[in-house]
C-alpha cells in the first residue's frame, strides 16, 4: 500500500470514528455506570466486531447486502431493535454513586466482576455486529485505497488495523472527557437526567438505522 493512499485513509478513519456513534455512546455509558476501567470491555468488544465485520465484508457479505433487500432488511431491524433495547435498559437503569462504581472496577478480578466485564464485552460486540452500515462502509471504503499489484490480505489487515485503533482512540477521547465533568452528574437527579438523555439517544439511533435506505438492492 502507498503511503500516501495509508494517510488519506487515517484522515477518513478519524473524521467517521470521532463523529459519535452508538459505541461511543456505549463507552461513555458504561464508563459512568461501572468505572472508569470496565468500558474498556465494551470497547474491546466493538473493535472485535469491527475486524469481524471487515472479514465478512471482504468476504461478501457487502456486495450480499448491496444486491439483496431482504438480507439488508433483517440485519438493520435486528441492529435497531437491539439499539432499542439498550436504550431502554438505560433508561430505566438506576443511578450510582461514583464510589461504587470505582469499587466495581476494583473488583473486576472477582467472579462478578468478571461476568459484568463479559456482558459488557458482548454489548459491544452486538452493537458493532448489528449495524448494516459497517459492513456497507467497509465494503465501499476499502477497495478505494487497496492496490492492485500489492497483496490484497496485507491491505486489508493495515486498513483494518487503522481504523479499529482509531475508534478505540475515540472512544478514550470521548470517556475522558465524560469524566472530566464527572462532579456534575455526582447528583442522583442529574444521573437520572444522564441515563435518560443517553437511553434516548440510544432509542433515536436505532430507529434513524430504521430509516436507512439500501439504494442499490432492488
Amino acid at each position: 500500500m502507498h503511503l500516501s493512499n495509508w494517510l488519506v485513509f487515517c484522515g477518513v478513519a478519524f473524521l467517521v470514528t470521532f463523529s459519535p456513534g452508538p459505541g461511543v455512546l456505549l463507552a461513555i455509558s458504561n464508563a459512568m455506570a461501572h468505572g472508569k476501567r470496565d468500558w474498556v470491555a465494551s470497547s474491546l468488544g466493538n473493535a472485535t466486531g469491527l475486524f469481524i465485520i471487515s472479514c465478512v465484508a471482504m468476504a461478501g457479505m457487502g456486495a450480499i447486502l448491496a444486491v439483496s433487500a431482504l438480507a439488508f432488511t433483517v440485519l438493520k431491524v435486528v441492529g435497531a431493535l437491539y439499539l432499542v433495547y439498550l436504550g431502554i435498559r438505560q433508561w430505566r437503569s438506576r443511578t450510582v454513586s461514583f464510589a461504587a462504581a470505582a469499587s466495581a472496577s476494583a473488583e473486576a478480578g472477582t467472579p462478578a466482576g468478571k461476568a459484568i466485564t463479559r456482558r459488557l464485552y458482548g454489548q459491544g460486540m452486538g452493537v458493532a455486529l448489528t449495524n448494516p452500515k459497517a459492513i456497507l462502509f467497509f465494503s465501499a471504503l476499502f477497495p478505494q485505497f487497496i492496490t492492485a499489484d500489492a497483496p490484497v490480505f496485507e491491505q486489508v489487515a493495515v486498513l483494518t488495523c487503522t481504523f479499529v485503533a482509531m475508534s478505540l482512540l475515540s472512544h478514550l477521547f470521548y470517556v475522558l472527557v465524560a469524566r472530566l465533568f464527572k462532579g456534575q452528574l455526582a447528583n442522583p437527579h442529574k444521573q437520572r437526567l444522564f441515563n435518560r438523555i443517553s437511553g434516548g439517544l440510544f432509542v433515536l439511533l436505532g430507529l434513524s438505522l430504521l430509516r436507512l435506505k439500501n439504494k442499490v438492492a432492488a
